[in-house]
Protein backbone atom coordinates (compact mmCIF):
# COMPACT_ATOMS: atom_id res chain seq x y z
CA UNK A 1 0.00 0.00 0.00
CA UNK A 2 1.18 3.68 -0.86
CA UNK A 3 1.79 6.46 1.41
CA UNK A 4 -0.66 9.29 0.27
CA UNK A 5 2.14 12.01 0.52
CA UNK A 6 2.66 15.09 -1.25
CA UNK A 7 6.32 15.38 -3.29
CA UNK A 8 7.53 17.63 -0.50
CA UNK A 9 5.72 15.87 2.30
CA UNK A 10 7.75 12.61 1.10
CA UNK A 11 10.62 14.25 0.88
CA UNK A 12 10.87 15.93 4.22
CA UNK A 13 10.03 12.39 6.02
CA UNK A 14 13.67 11.22 5.19
CA UNK A 15 15.32 14.09 5.82
CA UNK A 16 15.38 13.42 9.52
CA UNK A 17 17.50 15.99 11.20
CA UNK A 18 17.94 18.01 8.01
CA UNK A 19 14.17 19.15 7.68
CA UNK A 20 15.94 22.26 8.96
CA UNK A 21 18.05 22.95 6.08
CA UNK A 22 15.35 23.12 3.79
CA UNK A 23 13.77 25.61 5.98
CA UNK A 24 16.53 27.53 6.54
CA UNK A 25 17.12 27.31 2.43
CA UNK A 26 13.35 28.59 2.23
CA UNK A 27 13.47 31.23 4.82
CA UNK A 28 17.02 32.74 2.81
CA UNK A 29 15.68 32.37 -0.12
CA UNK A 30 12.83 34.56 0.43
CA UNK A 31 15.30 37.32 1.20
CA UNK A 32 17.40 36.79 -1.42
CA UNK A 33 13.99 37.43 -2.99
CA UNK A 34 13.42 40.81 -1.01
CA UNK A 35 16.80 41.81 -2.39
CA UNK A 36 15.49 41.15 -6.19
CA UNK A 37 12.57 43.32 -6.04
CA UNK A 38 14.38 45.89 -4.03
CA UNK A 39 15.75 47.24 -6.99
CA UNK A 40 12.29 48.43 -8.60
CA UNK A 41 11.67 50.92 -6.27
CA UNK A 42 14.92 52.17 -5.99
CA UNK A 43 14.56 52.31 -9.88
CA UNK A 44 11.25 54.12 -9.74
CA UNK A 45 12.86 56.90 -7.99
CA UNK A 46 14.99 57.06 -10.60
CA UNK A 47 12.72 57.53 -12.87
CA UNK A 48 10.70 60.00 -11.46
CA UNK A 49 14.26 62.34 -10.80
CA UNK A 50 14.71 61.61 -14.43
CA UNK A 51 11.23 62.89 -15.58
CA UNK A 52 11.74 65.98 -13.15
CA UNK A 53 14.50 66.38 -14.96
CA UNK A 54 16.81 66.44 -11.72
CA UNK A 55 20.40 66.59 -12.82
CA UNK A 56 22.44 65.21 -9.70
CA UNK A 57 24.68 62.94 -11.32
CA UNK A 58 26.21 62.20 -7.67
CA UNK A 59 22.43 60.91 -6.37
CA UNK A 60 22.10 58.87 -9.39
CA UNK A 61 25.71 56.88 -9.03
CA UNK A 62 24.33 56.37 -5.25
CA UNK A 63 21.19 54.88 -6.70
CA UNK A 64 23.32 52.25 -8.56
CA UNK A 65 25.44 51.30 -6.09
CA UNK A 66 22.75 50.80 -3.91
CA UNK A 67 20.55 48.33 -6.68
CA UNK A 68 24.44 46.83 -7.36
CA UNK A 69 24.12 46.44 -3.36
CA UNK A 70 21.21 45.01 -3.69
CA UNK A 71 21.96 42.65 -6.38
CA UNK A 72 25.30 41.17 -4.78
CA UNK A 73 23.05 40.35 -1.80
CA UNK A 74 20.48 38.43 -3.79
CA UNK A 75 23.25 36.16 -5.46
CA UNK A 76 25.00 36.02 -1.63
CA UNK A 77 21.38 34.38 -0.10
CA UNK A 78 20.50 32.47 -3.32
CA UNK A 79 23.90 31.17 -2.78
CA UNK A 80 23.66 30.18 1.07
CA UNK A 81 20.08 29.21 0.41
CA UNK A 82 21.59 26.52 -2.25
CA UNK A 83 24.14 25.81 -0.19
CA UNK A 84 21.41 24.36 2.79
CA UNK A 85 19.27 22.81 0.25
CA UNK A 86 21.83 20.50 -1.24
CA UNK A 87 23.34 19.39 2.21
CA UNK A 88 19.28 18.79 3.24
CA UNK A 89 18.95 16.90 0.23
CA UNK A 90 21.98 14.81 0.19
CA UNK A 91 20.65 13.64 3.49
CA UNK A 92 17.36 12.43 1.95
CA UNK A 93 18.98 10.32 -0.76
CA UNK A 94 21.46 8.76 1.91
CA UNK A 95 18.40 7.99 3.89
CA UNK A 96 16.38 6.49 0.74
CA UNK A 97 19.32 4.28 0.13
CA UNK A 98 19.82 3.40 3.90
CA UNK A 99 15.81 2.36 4.30
CA UNK A 100 15.93 1.05 1.07
CA UNK A 101 19.12 -1.42 1.38
CA UNK A 102 17.34 -2.43 5.27
CA UNK A 103 14.09 -3.01 3.85
CA UNK A 104 15.34 -5.49 0.97
CA UNK A 105 17.31 -7.32 4.32
CA UNK A 106 13.73 -8.02 6.01
CA UNK A 107 12.06 -8.88 2.21
CA UNK A 108 11.54 -12.23 1.74
CA UNK A 109 14.46 -13.42 -0.79
CA UNK A 110 11.67 -14.22 -3.67
CA UNK A 111 10.73 -10.84 -3.80
CA UNK A 112 14.15 -9.51 -3.90
CA UNK A 113 15.13 -12.12 -6.66
CA UNK A 114 11.67 -11.28 -8.54
CA UNK A 115 12.72 -7.47 -8.72
CA UNK A 116 16.46 -8.32 -9.96
CA UNK A 117 19.66 -6.85 -9.00
CA UNK A 118 19.53 -5.07 -12.17
CA UNK A 119 16.19 -2.79 -11.47
CA UNK A 120 17.00 -2.41 -7.43
CA UNK A 121 20.26 -1.28 -8.36
CA UNK A 122 19.08 1.32 -11.26
CA UNK A 123 15.98 2.33 -8.70
CA UNK A 124 18.27 3.13 -5.44
CA UNK A 125 21.50 4.00 -7.13
CA UNK A 126 20.62 5.67 -10.52
CA UNK A 127 17.04 6.96 -10.52
CA UNK A 128 17.28 8.10 -6.53
CA UNK A 129 20.40 9.86 -7.86
CA UNK A 130 18.98 11.29 -10.58
CA UNK A 131 16.08 13.04 -8.62
CA UNK A 132 19.07 15.39 -6.49
CA UNK A 133 18.67 18.48 -9.06
CA UNK A 134 15.27 18.76 -8.89
CA UNK A 135 15.45 18.08 -4.66
CA UNK A 136 18.60 20.51 -4.06
CA UNK A 137 16.88 23.11 -6.39
CA UNK A 138 13.37 23.07 -6.39
CA UNK A 139 12.49 23.93 -3.01
CA UNK A 140 14.68 27.48 -3.06
CA UNK A 141 14.20 28.60 -6.23
CA UNK A 142 10.14 27.78 -5.92
CA UNK A 143 10.62 29.69 -3.24
CA UNK A 144 12.16 32.53 -4.62
CA UNK A 145 10.22 32.89 -7.52
CA UNK A 146 7.18 32.64 -5.62
CA UNK A 147 8.24 35.35 -3.66
CA UNK A 148 9.08 37.57 -6.45
CA UNK A 149 6.12 36.94 -8.56
CA UNK A 150 4.09 37.49 -5.64
CA UNK A 151 5.69 40.72 -4.51
CA UNK A 152 5.90 42.18 -7.66
CA UNK A 153 2.03 41.48 -8.50
CA UNK A 154 0.72 43.06 -4.96
CA UNK A 155 3.39 46.04 -5.81
CA UNK A 156 1.36 46.20 -9.03
CA UNK A 157 -1.95 46.45 -7.61
CA UNK A 158 -0.71 49.29 -5.26
CA UNK A 159 0.51 51.32 -7.62
CA UNK A 160 -2.74 50.77 -10.26
CA UNK A 161 -5.16 47.97 -10.15
CA UNK A 162 -5.94 48.13 -13.24
CA UNK A 163 -2.34 47.73 -15.21
CA UNK A 164 -2.08 44.92 -12.30
CA UNK A 165 -4.98 43.13 -13.91
CA UNK A 166 -4.01 43.62 -17.77
CA UNK A 167 -0.05 42.53 -16.72
CA UNK A 168 -1.84 38.75 -16.08
CA UNK A 169 -3.95 38.94 -19.44
CA UNK A 170 -1.74 36.68 -21.45
CA UNK A 171 -0.77 34.30 -18.50
CA UNK A 172 -4.42 32.51 -18.47
CA UNK A 173 -3.60 32.05 -22.20
CA UNK A 174 -0.08 30.75 -21.66
CA UNK A 175 -1.36 28.09 -19.15
CA UNK A 176 -4.03 26.71 -21.97
CA UNK A 177 -1.46 25.53 -23.93
CA UNK A 178 0.56 24.45 -21.43
CA UNK A 179 -2.21 22.16 -19.79
CA UNK A 180 -2.14 20.92 -23.63
CA UNK A 181 1.36 19.91 -23.50
CA UNK A 182 1.12 18.47 -20.07
CA UNK A 183 -1.77 16.36 -21.08
CA UNK A 184 -0.70 12.58 -21.12
CA UNK A 185 2.14 13.34 -19.51
CA UNK A 186 1.85 9.98 -17.05
CA UNK A 187 1.54 7.65 -20.00
CA UNK A 188 4.35 9.29 -21.82
CA UNK A 189 6.91 9.25 -19.19
CA UNK A 190 5.66 5.34 -18.27
CA UNK A 191 7.12 4.85 -21.85
CA UNK A 192 10.28 6.18 -21.06
CA UNK A 193 10.90 4.18 -18.12
CA UNK A 194 9.75 1.30 -19.84
CA UNK A 195 11.66 1.70 -22.66
CA UNK A 196 15.05 2.84 -20.45
CA UNK A 197 14.49 -0.01 -18.22
CA UNK A 198 14.00 -2.58 -21.39
CA UNK A 199 17.67 -1.11 -22.83
CA UNK A 200 19.49 -0.98 -19.65
CA UNK A 201 17.92 -4.82 -18.96
CA UNK A 202 19.55 -5.68 -23.06
CA UNK A 203 22.78 -3.70 -22.33
CA UNK A 204 23.53 -5.98 -19.12
CA UNK A 205 22.39 -8.74 -20.93
CA UNK A 206 24.52 -8.20 -23.81
CA UNK A 207 27.87 -7.83 -21.64
CA UNK A 208 27.32 -10.24 -18.76
CA UNK A 209 26.70 -12.80 -21.60
CA UNK A 210 29.27 -11.73 -24.30
CA UNK A 211 31.24 -14.85 -23.66
CA UNK A 212 28.32 -16.82 -24.75
CA UNK A 213 27.54 -14.92 -27.46
CA UNK A 214 31.07 -15.25 -28.71
CA UNK A 215 30.98 -18.86 -28.38
CA UNK A 216 28.18 -19.61 -30.12
CA UNK A 217 27.97 -16.60 -32.79
CA UNK A 218 24.97 -15.14 -32.01
CA UNK A 219 26.78 -11.10 -31.55
CA UNK A 220 25.03 -10.46 -34.65
CA UNK A 221 21.50 -11.69 -33.25
CA UNK A 222 22.40 -10.33 -29.29
CA UNK A 223 23.33 -6.61 -30.98
CA UNK A 224 20.56 -6.37 -32.99
CA UNK A 225 18.64 -6.56 -30.30
CA UNK A 226 20.21 -4.05 -27.98
CA UNK A 227 20.04 -1.57 -31.40
CA UNK A 228 15.86 -2.34 -31.22
CA UNK A 229 15.62 -1.68 -27.55
CA UNK A 230 17.92 1.88 -27.82
CA UNK A 231 15.59 2.86 -31.00
CA UNK A 232 12.72 2.03 -29.09
CA UNK A 233 14.23 4.05 -26.43
CA UNK A 234 15.13 7.14 -28.38
CA UNK A 235 11.63 6.98 -29.77
CA UNK A 236 9.92 6.90 -26.64
CA UNK A 237 11.44 10.57 -26.28
CA UNK A 238 10.90 11.67 -29.98
CA UNK A 239 7.39 10.96 -29.95
CA UNK A 240 6.71 12.28 -26.54
CA UNK A 241 8.56 15.69 -27.73
CA UNK A 242 6.89 15.78 -31.00
CA UNK A 243 3.86 15.64 -29.52
CA UNK A 244 4.44 18.50 -26.94
CA UNK A 245 6.84 20.81 -28.33
CA UNK A 246 4.02 22.65 -30.43
CA UNK A 247 2.05 23.70 -27.53
CA UNK A 248 5.51 24.68 -24.76
CA UNK A 249 6.51 27.02 -27.59
CA UNK A 250 3.48 28.64 -27.54
CA UNK A 251 3.17 28.47 -24.17
CA UNK A 252 6.19 29.85 -23.42
CA UNK A 253 5.68 32.69 -25.83
CA UNK A 254 2.48 33.84 -24.68
CA UNK A 255 3.07 33.82 -21.24
CA UNK A 256 5.61 36.36 -20.48
CA UNK A 257 4.41 38.36 -23.25
CA UNK A 258 3.37 40.74 -20.91
CA UNK A 259 3.64 44.26 -23.11
CA UNK A 260 0.89 42.51 -25.42
CA UNK A 261 -1.71 43.90 -22.98
CA UNK A 262 0.37 46.75 -20.77
CA UNK A 263 1.54 48.81 -23.72
CA UNK A 264 -2.17 49.31 -25.41
CA UNK A 265 -4.24 49.30 -22.30
CA UNK A 266 -1.31 51.70 -20.32
CA UNK A 267 -1.47 53.79 -23.10
CA UNK A 268 -5.25 54.06 -23.01
CA UNK A 269 -5.11 54.96 -19.23
CA UNK A 270 -1.88 57.47 -20.27
CA UNK A 271 -3.70 59.28 -22.80
CA UNK A 272 -7.25 59.54 -20.38
CA UNK A 273 -5.02 61.30 -18.17
CA UNK A 274 -5.36 58.68 -15.43
CA UNK A 275 -2.06 57.57 -15.16
CA UNK A 276 0.91 59.24 -14.65
CA UNK A 277 3.97 58.53 -16.92
CA UNK A 278 6.32 58.01 -13.99
CA UNK A 279 3.69 55.08 -12.93
CA UNK A 280 3.51 53.85 -16.61
CA UNK A 281 7.06 53.50 -17.25
CA UNK A 282 7.98 51.58 -13.51
CA UNK A 283 4.35 49.59 -14.71
CA UNK A 284 6.33 48.22 -17.89
CA UNK A 285 9.25 47.26 -16.40
CA UNK A 286 7.89 45.49 -13.42
CA UNK A 287 5.09 43.51 -15.85
CA UNK A 288 8.35 42.18 -17.81
CA UNK A 289 9.36 40.81 -14.59
CA UNK A 290 5.97 39.29 -13.58
CA UNK A 291 6.11 35.88 -15.44
CA UNK A 292 9.27 35.24 -15.98
CA UNK A 293 9.38 34.28 -12.08
CA UNK A 294 6.21 31.95 -12.73
CA UNK A 295 7.59 30.05 -15.35
CA UNK A 296 10.84 29.50 -13.33
CA UNK A 297 8.20 27.24 -10.77
CA UNK A 298 6.25 25.85 -13.82
CA UNK A 299 9.67 24.67 -15.01
CA UNK A 300 9.93 22.68 -11.86
CA UNK A 301 5.78 20.45 -12.34
CA UNK A 302 8.03 18.30 -15.29
CA UNK A 303 10.85 17.58 -12.41
CA UNK A 304 8.47 17.44 -10.17
CA UNK A 305 6.08 14.96 -11.61
CA UNK A 306 9.59 12.26 -12.24
CA UNK A 307 10.24 12.64 -8.77
CA UNK A 308 6.70 11.85 -8.27
CA UNK A 309 7.27 8.65 -10.10
CA UNK A 310 10.65 7.78 -8.37
CA UNK A 311 8.77 8.26 -5.41
CA UNK A 312 6.34 5.48 -6.39
CA UNK A 313 9.11 3.14 -7.54
CA UNK A 314 10.96 3.59 -4.25
CA UNK A 315 7.59 3.11 -1.75
CA UNK A 316 6.91 0.12 -3.62
CA UNK A 317 10.45 -1.34 -1.97
CA UNK A 318 9.70 0.36 1.55
CA UNK A 319 6.18 -0.95 1.58
CA UNK A 320 6.86 -4.66 0.38
CA UNK A 321 5.75 -7.13 3.15
CA UNK A 322 8.17 -8.53 5.51
CA UNK A 323 9.72 -11.62 7.03
CA UNK A 324 7.08 -11.79 10.16
CA UNK A 325 10.04 -11.81 12.79
CA UNK A 326 9.81 -10.36 15.94
CA UNK A 327 12.62 -8.22 17.63
CA UNK A 328 13.54 -10.92 20.39
CA UNK A 329 12.41 -14.25 21.14
CA UNK A 330 8.69 -15.59 21.83
CA UNK A 331 9.82 -18.53 21.86
CA UNK A 332 13.54 -20.61 22.60
CA UNK A 333 14.98 -22.96 20.62
CA UNK A 334 16.06 -25.81 22.57
CA UNK A 335 18.62 -27.84 20.24
CA UNK A 336 19.05 -27.94 17.07
CA UNK A 337 16.59 -30.40 15.46
CA UNK A 338 15.05 -28.63 12.37
CA UNK A 339 10.80 -30.32 12.09
CA UNK A 340 8.98 -29.53 8.88
CA UNK A 341 5.37 -30.14 9.38
CA UNK A 342 2.75 -30.30 6.85
CA UNK A 343 4.56 -27.06 5.08
CA UNK A 344 2.82 -25.87 1.44
CA UNK A 345 4.46 -23.26 -0.28
CA UNK A 346 4.46 -21.92 -3.49
CA UNK A 347 6.08 -19.05 -6.37
CA UNK A 348 3.29 -16.56 -7.27
CA UNK A 349 0.14 -18.81 -6.46
CA UNK A 350 1.93 -21.95 -7.75
CA UNK A 351 2.08 -24.51 -4.95
CA UNK A 352 5.95 -26.11 -5.74
CA UNK A 353 5.27 -28.03 -2.39
CA UNK A 354 2.76 -30.12 -0.99
CA UNK A 355 2.27 -30.85 2.88
CA UNK A 356 6.53 -31.56 3.47
CA UNK A 357 6.53 -33.25 6.77
CA UNK A 358 10.38 -33.50 7.88
CA UNK A 359 12.71 -34.26 10.48
CA UNK A 360 16.52 -33.40 10.68
CA UNK A 361 17.73 -34.54 14.10
CA UNK A 362 20.10 -32.68 16.01
CA UNK A 363 23.97 -33.83 15.08
CA UNK A 364 22.51 -35.51 12.19
CA UNK A 365 24.03 -35.49 8.33
CA UNK A 366 21.38 -34.82 6.47
CA UNK A 367 20.85 -35.15 2.36
CA UNK A 368 18.07 -34.29 0.27
CA UNK A 369 18.11 -35.61 -3.26
CA UNK A 370 15.71 -35.73 -6.27
CA UNK A 371 15.50 -34.42 -9.97
CA UNK A 372 16.05 -30.88 -10.90
CA UNK A 373 13.26 -28.54 -9.51
CA UNK A 374 11.47 -31.35 -7.43
CA UNK A 375 11.68 -28.48 -4.72
CA UNK A 376 15.28 -29.38 -2.90
CA UNK A 377 16.38 -26.12 -2.64
CA UNK A 378 13.04 -24.29 -2.12
CA UNK A 379 12.96 -26.88 1.47
CA UNK A 380 16.56 -25.35 2.19
CA UNK A 381 15.80 -21.81 1.63
CA UNK A 382 12.52 -22.15 4.00
CA UNK A 383 14.76 -23.53 6.82
CA UNK A 384 17.19 -20.82 6.18
CA UNK A 385 14.31 -18.46 6.51
CA UNK A 386 14.49 -16.89 3.29
CA UNK A 387 10.72 -17.33 3.02
CA UNK A 388 7.91 -17.48 5.26
CA UNK A 389 5.78 -21.11 4.54
CA UNK A 390 2.62 -20.94 3.08
CA UNK A 391 0.62 -22.82 5.41
CA UNK A 392 2.41 -25.58 8.20
CA UNK A 393 5.05 -24.59 10.29
CA UNK A 394 9.02 -24.99 10.54
CA UNK A 395 10.66 -25.18 14.05
CA UNK A 396 14.41 -24.95 15.23
CA UNK A 397 14.39 -26.71 18.54
CA UNK A 398 10.90 -27.03 19.26
CA UNK A 399 10.41 -23.34 18.42
CA UNK A 400 8.46 -22.20 15.26
CA UNK A 401 11.13 -19.67 13.61
CA UNK A 402 8.64 -17.28 13.03
CA UNK A 403 8.96 -16.97 16.72
CA UNK A 404 12.50 -16.49 16.43
CA UNK A 405 14.28 -12.66 16.06
CA UNK A 406 16.46 -12.27 13.07
CA UNK A 407 19.13 -11.48 14.75
CA UNK A 408 19.32 -14.89 16.59
CA UNK A 409 17.95 -17.12 14.08
CA UNK A 410 20.64 -15.82 11.30
CA UNK A 411 23.09 -17.23 14.23
CA UNK A 412 21.57 -20.17 14.33
CA UNK A 413 21.80 -21.15 10.22
CA UNK A 414 24.82 -21.00 8.58
CA UNK A 415 23.92 -21.14 4.10
CA UNK A 416 26.41 -21.85 1.37
CA UNK A 417 24.24 -21.47 -2.01
CA UNK A 418 25.09 -23.05 -5.01
CA UNK A 419 25.21 -19.61 -6.34
CA UNK A 420 27.92 -17.99 -4.55
CA UNK A 421 28.83 -14.48 -4.04
CA UNK A 422 31.98 -12.93 -3.05
CA UNK A 423 32.43 -9.74 -1.92
CA UNK A 424 35.05 -7.53 -4.37
CA UNK A 425 37.42 -7.71 -0.52
CA UNK A 426 40.37 -10.24 0.04
CA UNK A 427 39.87 -13.61 0.71
CA UNK A 428 40.69 -12.83 4.50
CA UNK A 429 37.57 -10.75 4.52
CA UNK A 430 35.32 -13.09 2.38
CA UNK A 431 35.90 -15.76 4.98
CA UNK A 432 35.84 -13.30 8.13
CA UNK A 433 32.39 -12.75 7.11
CA UNK A 434 30.99 -16.04 8.59
CA UNK A 435 32.36 -14.11 12.03
CA UNK A 436 33.81 -10.47 11.84
CA UNK A 437 35.75 -10.82 15.27
CA UNK A 438 37.56 -14.08 14.08
CA UNK A 439 40.94 -13.50 14.12
CA UNK A 440 43.33 -14.36 11.23
CA UNK A 441 44.43 -17.73 12.61
CA UNK A 442 40.84 -18.79 12.90
CA UNK A 443 40.32 -17.43 9.15
CA UNK A 444 43.37 -19.69 8.41
CA UNK A 445 41.93 -22.32 10.42
CA UNK A 446 38.76 -22.79 8.89
CA UNK A 447 40.48 -22.37 5.34
CA UNK A 448 42.53 -25.48 6.03
CA UNK A 449 39.67 -27.62 7.54
CA UNK A 450 37.57 -26.98 4.59
CA UNK A 451 40.62 -27.87 2.44
CA UNK A 452 41.31 -25.07 0.64
CA UNK A 453 44.15 -23.52 2.41
CA UNK A 454 46.86 -24.36 -0.43
CA UNK A 455 45.04 -23.38 -2.94
CA UNK A 456 44.65 -19.50 -1.44
CA UNK A 457 48.42 -19.57 -0.50
CA UNK A 458 49.07 -20.56 -3.91
CA UNK A 459 47.55 -17.06 -4.91
CA UNK A 460 48.84 -14.15 -5.28
CA UNK A 461 49.18 -12.40 -2.55
CA UNK A 462 47.69 -15.51 -0.42
CA UNK A 463 45.06 -14.54 2.03
CA UNK A 464 45.54 -11.07 1.07
CA UNK A 465 44.39 -11.47 -2.78
CA UNK A 466 41.82 -9.41 -3.86
CA UNK A 467 39.00 -11.23 -5.25
CA UNK A 468 37.09 -9.41 -7.20
CA UNK A 469 33.89 -8.23 -8.14
CA UNK A 470 31.64 -11.15 -7.25
CA UNK A 471 34.45 -13.39 -7.08
CA UNK A 472 35.17 -12.87 -10.68
CA UNK A 473 39.14 -13.31 -9.95
CA UNK A 474 38.16 -17.11 -8.64
CA UNK A 475 36.91 -20.61 -10.28
CA UNK A 476 33.61 -21.43 -9.11
CA UNK A 477 35.09 -24.37 -7.39
CA UNK A 478 37.58 -21.75 -5.59
CA UNK A 479 34.33 -19.49 -4.40
CA UNK A 480 32.56 -22.61 -3.59
CA UNK A 481 35.42 -23.71 -0.83
CA UNK A 482 35.93 -20.29 0.17
CA UNK A 483 31.86 -19.86 0.72
CA UNK A 484 32.54 -23.15 2.55
CA UNK A 485 34.48 -22.15 4.87
CA UNK A 486 32.76 -18.58 5.61
CA UNK A 487 29.92 -20.89 6.93
CA UNK A 488 32.17 -23.08 8.86
CA UNK A 489 33.54 -20.11 10.91
CA UNK A 490 30.32 -19.35 11.62
CA UNK A 491 29.93 -22.14 13.80
CA UNK A 492 26.67 -21.90 13.52
CA UNK A 493 24.46 -25.17 14.82
CA UNK A 494 22.71 -25.79 11.41
CA UNK A 495 24.64 -25.90 8.73
CA UNK A 496 22.67 -26.15 4.88
CA UNK A 497 24.44 -26.59 2.26
CA UNK A 498 23.05 -26.40 -1.48
CA UNK A 499 24.83 -28.22 -3.99
CA UNK A 500 28.11 -27.74 -1.70
CA UNK A 501 29.98 -30.04 -4.49
CA UNK A 502 28.24 -28.51 -8.08
CA UNK A 503 31.62 -27.15 -9.26
CA UNK A 504 34.29 -29.29 -7.58
CA UNK A 505 36.15 -32.48 -9.67
CA UNK A 506 36.47 -35.51 -7.90
CA UNK A 507 39.44 -35.33 -6.01
CA UNK A 508 38.12 -31.95 -4.93
CA UNK A 509 34.86 -33.96 -3.19
CA UNK A 510 37.16 -35.89 -0.70
CA UNK A 511 38.53 -33.41 0.25
CA UNK A 512 35.27 -31.86 1.37
CA UNK A 513 33.48 -34.36 2.13
CA UNK A 514 36.00 -35.15 4.92
CA UNK A 515 36.40 -31.48 6.12
CA UNK A 516 32.47 -31.11 6.25
CA UNK A 517 32.38 -34.11 8.41
CA UNK A 518 34.96 -32.82 10.53
CA UNK A 519 33.67 -29.51 10.96
CA UNK A 520 30.44 -30.17 11.12
CA UNK A 521 30.60 -33.02 14.60
CA UNK A 522 27.41 -32.26 16.96
CA UNK A 523 25.80 -29.87 14.07
CA UNK A 524 22.62 -30.62 12.29
CA UNK A 525 24.16 -30.18 8.75
CA UNK A 526 21.42 -30.68 5.79
CA UNK A 527 22.86 -30.89 2.13
CA UNK A 528 21.58 -30.59 -1.54
CA UNK A 529 23.64 -32.73 -3.72
CA UNK A 530 23.67 -34.22 -7.15
CA UNK A 531 26.40 -35.64 -6.97
CA UNK A 532 25.14 -38.70 -4.70
CA UNK A 533 28.73 -40.25 -3.93
CA UNK A 534 29.11 -37.38 -1.67
CA UNK A 535 26.63 -38.44 0.57
CA UNK A 536 26.50 -42.47 0.81
CA UNK A 537 27.17 -41.60 4.76
CA UNK A 538 24.69 -39.38 5.43
CA UNK A 539 22.67 -40.55 8.55
CA UNK A 540 19.22 -39.47 6.55
CA UNK A 541 18.58 -38.79 2.72
CA UNK A 542 15.47 -37.58 1.41
CA UNK A 543 14.28 -38.13 -1.48
CA UNK A 544 11.90 -35.59 -2.78
CA UNK A 545 9.79 -35.34 -6.44
CA UNK A 546 7.55 -32.93 -7.83
CA UNK A 547 7.36 -31.05 -4.37
CA UNK A 548 6.79 -34.02 -2.37
CA UNK A 549 8.56 -36.29 0.05
CA UNK A 550 9.37 -39.55 -2.02
CA UNK A 551 11.53 -41.48 0.49
CA UNK A 552 13.55 -41.17 3.35
CA UNK A 553 16.18 -43.83 4.60
CA UNK A 554 19.89 -44.24 4.47
CA UNK A 555 21.65 -45.40 1.57
CA UNK A 556 21.37 -48.79 1.74
CA UNK A 557 17.57 -48.50 2.37
CA UNK A 558 16.27 -46.31 -0.40
CA UNK A 559 19.00 -48.28 -2.85
CA UNK A 560 16.35 -51.48 -1.61
CA UNK A 561 12.83 -49.79 -1.40
CA UNK A 562 12.64 -46.68 -4.06
CA UNK A 563 12.94 -46.76 -7.41
CA UNK A 564 13.53 -42.90 -8.27
CA UNK A 565 16.71 -42.87 -5.76
CA UNK A 566 17.90 -45.98 -7.76
CA UNK A 567 17.45 -44.29 -10.92
CA UNK A 568 19.05 -41.38 -9.46
CA UNK A 569 22.13 -43.22 -8.23
CA UNK A 570 22.99 -45.56 -11.27
CA UNK A 571 22.73 -42.53 -13.34
CA UNK A 572 25.00 -40.91 -11.29
CA UNK A 573 27.29 -44.07 -11.23
CA UNK A 574 27.17 -44.56 -14.97
CA UNK A 575 27.73 -40.43 -15.40
CA UNK A 576 31.04 -40.78 -12.77
CA UNK A 577 32.92 -43.64 -15.20
CA UNK A 578 31.89 -42.19 -18.13
CA UNK A 579 33.66 -39.02 -16.98
CA UNK A 580 36.66 -40.68 -15.44
CA UNK A 581 36.93 -43.06 -18.61
CA UNK A 582 37.13 -40.26 -20.69
CA UNK A 583 39.82 -38.57 -18.14
CA UNK A 584 41.71 -41.95 -18.78
CA UNK A 585 41.76 -41.80 -22.51
CA UNK A 586 42.93 -38.02 -22.46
Amino acid sequence: MKEKKSTFGWIFSFAGQKKSGYIASVILAVIGAAFQILPFFVMAQVIGKLLAGNKDLAGYLIDCAVMAAFWLLRVLFHSLSTAQSHKATFAVLGNIRKQGLAKLAKMPLGDVQAKGSGELKNILVERVDSIEPTLAHAIPEMSSNAAVALATLIYLFVIDWRMALASLITFPLGMVFFMLMMAGYEKNYARTVAATNTLNDTAVEYIGGIEVIKAFGKAKNSYEKFVIAAKECAQSYIDWMNKSNFYFTFAMNIMPATLLSVLPIGGLLLKNGTLTPEKFVLIVILSMGLITPIIGCMKFTDDLAKVGTIISQVTDILTAPELSRPETDTESPQGSTVELRDVHFGYNDAEVLHGIDLVFPEGTVNALVGPSGSGKSTIAKLIASFWDVGSGSITVGGADIRSISAEHYNKLVAYVSQDNFLFDNTVRENIRMGRPDATDAEVEQAARDCGCYDFIMSLENGFNTQVGSGGGHLSGGEKQRISIARAMLKNAPIVILDEATAYTDPENEAIIQESVARLVRGKTLIVIAHRLSTIVDADQIVVVNDGCIEATGTQAELLQACPLYETLWNAHIASRDSAEGGADRA
